[in-house]
């Protein structure tokens, strides 16, 4: 479209085309400089520390919004990040446009055409690896673009100069540890514009997240490479030139006046009374410090539009102490002290020359951390104008819970007007000392017995406690010791509170040794409405938990048992098969504790051996119980399938706090069948005259005992050789027709053996 705008422009116009060409580039390249020159007010960078490696990058960039033309508005910006040591680049950012809004001024009624401000921000994240960004010189970023308002009078060539935002950081890592930072932030913008030879003042300050000691001077702003014609450029390194100063002025006299541009070096406030209207631009550092050391800096640049404003005067404030009289405070002079009974509310008189003035006041403390006063009154008011007085009163009222602690403690009363472009204030500087309303302890007794106190276990201890508060303040009572009491209390009757302890007295209360003295422990505090705090002397209650105990005392009918705690060796019981054996156990307390009877096999079930220990009921302090036991074959082998003595032990436990259980043991045993009468004989005569001597035979064979039951006989040669065997229990042998001796043996099922001899006599 453009070259075919051109061909026709010189082709048209016989004999002019050069000079039209010529005039078209000028007028196009015009255009778009006018387009590019006139929006950039001002701004700052901020970098924060997200998490890891990952931080923010945030570009707050200032757009006039009168001049500025909207192809200048750019949806995205390009940052680099660079090696202060070397200049050498790391990284390039891309910051996409987040938000477009307007910046109030600080009195929307003082708004002027001339002046109106958008703040566009661009932010993106990035990564700061510990592995790159280690240097002892730090890193610093930077965006460039071109241009500033053309209407700028204190630099020059204004429409082509540029702005590099820009700020440096530290590196990530010290010392081997991660070094976390994140530079100053919340700058407040700059809406406002200045009255010609009225002194301005604004908070130009911003907020550090970490705590980092920020200070403030002034700089030449910076103009880096961007130009008219390459407003966009390609991040590059620094250096940065700067912008070029008008004559007379510098980096300590950027906006004229009287006095000229200041700057707070901790606070950030900006102060001016400039002597000349005009659009000024300004740079500011705010540099960051960490324990004595420098860790970063963040450049601020703005602009401040100086105006020709209507006259206004400041207002004035009068102090009176009396609600009555007409003394006037005398700041630096007098100060107001507040006591107990005193008055506590002071008037204020407030007023302004201009007419229809409308003022304000407010409260600023300087050194005083407590409770402020409040006004009771209006605090608002308009003066010099029909129908409203020209003089305000009000009223600053002390809270009665204002205490300075016995020093002097300082705060500013403050009216300001509506005035523009800012509000003119005027300050009484007011000093004073208060004292809070007394507050007396309160008092703490009770209606415990004579001390110490002899309880029981299984007693309860009951007593009341009465607390008073001489100020009526509200009371509380606490409680410590006695495990397991309770203190119930009564809600608060004027200046009295009672409390009803109980404690039911539990065996945790004994001591080791019985009979040492223990403490409960009781106070008493009251809370004014100041929120200070009176206790009570603590209140003790002393006491003896009487304790003795005597340990029970077990007999029984076991015969050869001892009494308990005899070193005697347990008796041996042995009962026949099949016979019922039956024992008694009685138990006697001295103090009457209840008693409880036991019995415990050792490593077998008394059930499975067939016994049992019956226990009858006994009144407090005795105990009685019946042993029976009818062996059986069971009984005989529930111990490694072979009969053993069984052993029981007998136990008679106390119920009482410390308990001294007594024990009896005793052994039983199963006795095998009597196999004293087995007398087999041991002479044969198998050719004699009388038949009983013929035959071997045993009729009184040891008898079948549970599980040992008769199993084989045999019968052998004094050499070994067998000549008879028979499983049948009524065996008969009639010899081997030899005479002499015959061995035999008699086997049963357990492998229980008998072995004996029989002669045969031919």
């Amino acid at each position: 479209m453009l070259h075919r705008y051109f061909r026709w422009m010189t082709n048209s116009w016989p004999g002019g085309g050069n000079w039209r060409l010529g005039w078209l580039l000028a007028l196009l390249l015009g255009a778009a400089l006018r387009a590019q020159a006139t929006h950039i007010v001002g701004g700052e960078m901020d970098l924060q520390y997200i998490s890891g490696d990952t931080y923010q990058l945030t570009l707050n960039l200032y757009f006039d919004a009168v001049n500025g033309s909207p192809g200048a508005l750019d949806d995205e910006l390009t940052a680099g990040i660079y090696d202060k040591a070397t200049n050498r680049q790391l990284a390039t950012l891309v910051l996409p446009l987040i938000s477009n809004t307007y910046v109030a001024y600080t009195n929307p009624a003082c708004t002027v055409g001339s002046l109106s401000t958008k703040q566009l921000i661009y932010r993106s994240r990035l990564s700061l690896p510990a592995g790159i960004y280690n240097g002892a010189q730090g890193y610093y970023a930077a965006v460039e673009r071109c241009c500033r308002n053309v209407t700028i009078g204190n630099i020059v060539n204004p429409g082509a100069a540029a702005q590099t935002f820009y700020l440096e950081f530290p590196a990530v890592v010290r010392g081997g540890q991660p070094f976390r930072d994140s530079t100053p932030r919340i700058f407040p913008p700059l809406a406002d514009y200045a009255c010609l030879g009225e002194v301005f003042t604004y908070d130009f300050g911003g907020q550090d997240p970490d705590g980092d000691s920020l200070v403030y001077d002034l700089v030449t702003p910076l103009n880096g490479h961007a130009t008219a014609t390459t407003p966009k450029p390609d991040p590059q390194a620094a250096p940065y030139t700067l912008v070029n100063w008008n004559p007379g002025l510098s980096t300590l006299n950027q906006i004229p006046g009287s006095p000229a541009l200041t700057i707070g070096a901790r606070t950030g406030r900006l102060q001016v009374r400039p002597s000349r209207t005009g659009l000024f631009v300004f740079g500011v550092r705010c540099q960051e410090f960490r324990r004595g050391t420098k860790i970063g800096e963040t450049r601020r640049d703005f602009q401040l539009q100086v105006l020709v404003c209507p006259v206004n005067h400041a207002p004035s404030l009068a102090l009176l102490p009396s609600p009555t009289g007409n003394v006037l405070y005398r700041p630096g002079r007098d100060t107001l002290h507040l006591t107990p009974g005193s008055a506590r509310c002071v008037r204020l008189r407030f007023t302004d020359p201009d007419a229809s003035s409308r003022l304000t006041l407010s409260l600023l403390s300087r050194d005083y951390t407590g409770p402020m006063p409040t006004f009771t009154t209006a605090t608002t008011g308009t003066v010099h104008v029909a129908g409203q007085p020209d003089t305000l009163v009000a009223s600053l009222c002390f809270p009665d819970c204002a205490d300075t602690r016995g020093l002097v403690r300082h705060f500013d009363v403050l009216v300001a007007d509506n005035g523009c472009s800012l509000p003119k204030h005027d300050t009484v500087h007011v000093a004073f000392t208060a004292v809070l309303p007394p507050n007396a302890p309160p008092t703490l007794v009770s209606t415990a017995a004579a001390q110490p106190l002899h309880l029981r276990v299984g007693q309860t201890l009951a007593f009341d406690l009465t607390a008073t508060d001489p100020d009526a303040d509200p009371l509380s009572l606490t409680m410590s010791g006695g495990a397991g009491g309770t203190l119930a209390l009564e809600a608060q009757a004027g200046t009295r509170r009672v409390g009803h302890f109980s404690w039911l007295v539990g065996c945790s209360a004994v001591t080791t040794p019985p009979g040492q003295v223990q403490t409960l422990t009781f106070g008493a505090s009251s809370t004014s409405a100041c929120n200070t705090t009176q206790t009570a002397a603590s209140l003790r209650v002393a006491y003896v938990v009487d304790y003795a105990n005597a340990p029970p005392v077990l007999t029984s009918t076991f015969a050869g048992a001892a009494a308990s705690g005899s070193p005697s060796p347990p008796p041996l019981i042995k009962v026949a098969l099949g016979q019922t054996y039956t024992a008694t156990l009685a138990g006697l307390d001295a103090d009457r504790d209840v008693l409880a009877l036991s019995a415990a096999g050792d490593n077998f079930d008394l059930a499975a051996a067939g016994m049992r220990l019956a226990t009858t009921p006994s009144p407090a302090g005795q105990a009685a119980g019946t042993f029976t036991w009818q062996p059986t074959c069971d009984a005989s082998t529930v111990l490694s399938g072979q009969a053993q003595i069984l052993t029981v032990t007998f136990q008679l436990q106390e119920t009482t706090c410390r308990p001294q259980p007594q024990t009896q043991t005793v052994r039983f045993q199963v006795i095998n069948p009597d196999t004293s009468q087995f007398n087999p004989p041991n002479l044969i005569l198998p050719t004699g005259a009388n038949l009983a001597n013929r035959l071997f035979t045993m009729r009184s064979l040891p008898a079948d005992f549970c599980d040992s039951r008769f199993s084989e006989i045999r019968i052998f040669t004094r050499w070994g050789r067998q000549v008879y065997q028979s499983a049948d229990r009524n065996f008969t042998w009639g010899g081997e027709g030899t005479a002499g001796i015959y061995y035999y043996l008699l086997i049963y099922s357990t492998g229980r053996r008998y072995k004996g001899w029989v002669e045969v006599i031919q």
